[in-house]
């Protein structure tokens, strides 16, 4: 914490020691986890996203291609509704191959 006049200021990590406890508390890595997880959608959508412009298709095209409506390749490129089946589809759609890992397992897609 930190004073500043009659303010107190507590850093992000002071919040979250207060609120879910310390790393390595269960409570706390659960959110920790979360929280990557959440990134890692977030960066397989963009990927998938910055492929889609790339091969210049629409949302539409994408989910025409695959079989979706646009909405939901909306959902799927901000990191949303992410299944390793709908990232395959997209994949194979778009003629892109790929090598993903998974802890200690590697799986080929397309």
């Amino acid at each position: 914490m930190k004073q500043v006049g009659d303010m107190k200021l507590y850093s992000f990590e002071e919040v979250l020691d207060e609120d879910l406890g310390k790393i390595g508390t269960p409570k706390r890595d659960a959110f920790e986890a979360e929280v990557e997880a959440e990134l890692h959608a977030y960066h397989i959508g963009e990927a998938i996203k910055q492929a889609r412009k790339e091969k210049n298709l629409t949302q539409a095209q994408l989910g025409s291609l695959i079989g979706v409506q646009k909405a939901q390749i909306s959902k799927i490129e901000s990191g949303k509704n992410l299944s390793l089946s709908t990232i395959a589809r997209i994949f194979k759609a778009m003629e892109i191959q790929a090598n993903l890992v998974f802890g200690n397992v590697s799986l080929s897609l397309w």
